[in-house]
């Protein structure tokens, strides 16, 4: 693969990450995929999904045999470019058609688009050539970031959300980033310590952790903050930025330093929730959610 091809694939795969991240918050998930009106088998696994590289390849390449066409194409691009394909994959059980489950080689997002990129079928080209085109986009957004929001925003309005909650929404998201930047950069080490992060932070802001909120609203694969409405945000954000403050103030560094703050940025927001509810006399926690209703939307706002 050519440095020209190489760049358009990685900013490709950079923007489908983005967008991906984005539709994970608007859509449930199933475990099966629809890529070009055929199943691909997926499985999550440390929290991100991955898919049958066979499954993927035969809706590519319509392949009588695509374990044979697998094995044949991992030589080949082993002997044209000396890449061995196997590197990228990881054998995860699937369920087969006779219902057990087997070990099967499966792919991340990236890999599965650096192994399409391999692909020699003209099949692959109207994919390839819808890669470039985002691969464009994304380049456009780097230049000019607002655009990134401008698309996120349209994702929303698609789902039928108010513009009042999608600007609410588009806050709690940059003020996540944020506090997941000071995470990184002060000692939190992978995804458990951010869940463990999240969940400090929700727990003393709402009284439950996030896995405890979605039971309550019936969610399962949705984004929770999908489903919450005003004052389940605001209440959100200010327990989140509360604690991205107090990082910075008190140049905390470490994971259990970080554990202290974000129980203590919870808290701050967890009393100013409570102290609303003493006012209204109902809870703030609610069970409502956006699944049944697409009116719902608009009435949560």
């Amino acid at each position: 693969m050519g440095a020209a091809p190489f760049f358009v694939f990685k900013i490709c795969y950079t923007y489908i990450k983005y967008i991906k991240n984005v539709d994970s918050q608007l859509t449930d998930t199933t475990k099966i995929a629809l890529f070009k009106g055929k199943k691909v088998r997926k499985v999550l696994y440390h929290g991100e999904w991955w898919f049958s590289v066979v499954d993927v390849l035969e809706a590519l390449t319509d392949s009588t045999n695509s374990n044979d066409y697998w094995y044949r194409m991992k030589m080949r691009v082993k002997g044209e470019d000396g890449i061995e394909l196997s590197t990228i994959c990881r054998q995860l059980k699937l369920a087969s058609s006779d219902g057990k489950k087997y070990e099967t080689d499966c792919a991340n997002t990236e890999s599965v688009f650096r192994i399409i990129q391999s692909v020699p079928s003209p099949k692959a080209e109207p994919f390839k050539r819808w890669l470039a085109k985002v691969g464009y986009e994304r380049v456009q957004e780097i230049e000019n970031p607002e655009l990134a929001t401008k698309r996120t925003r349209v994702l929303y309005k698609l789902k039928g959300y108010s513009e009042d909650w999608i600007e609410k929404r588009l806050r709690g998201i940059a003020i996540r980033e944020e506090l997941t930047d000071e995470w990184k950069n002060r000692g939190a080490r992978d995804r458990q310590d951010y869940e463990i992060l999240t969940a400090d932070i929700s727990k003393a802001t709402f009284g439950v952790t996030p896995s405890e909120y979605k039971k309550l609203k019936g969610l399962h694969r949705e984004n929770l903050r999908d489903h919450m409405d005003d004052f389940e945000l605001i209440f959100n954000m200010l327990g989140e930025r509360a604690t991205t403050e107090i990082h910075r103030t008190e140049n905390s560094k470490g994971f259990v330093k970080l554990r202290s703050d974000a129980k203590a940025g919870g808290s701050i927001a967890g009393g100013a929730r409570k102290k609303l509810e003493q006012r209204l006399g109902r809870s703030v926690v609610t069970k409502k959610n956006y699944l049944n209703n697409k009116e719902s939307k608009k009435k949560l706002t």
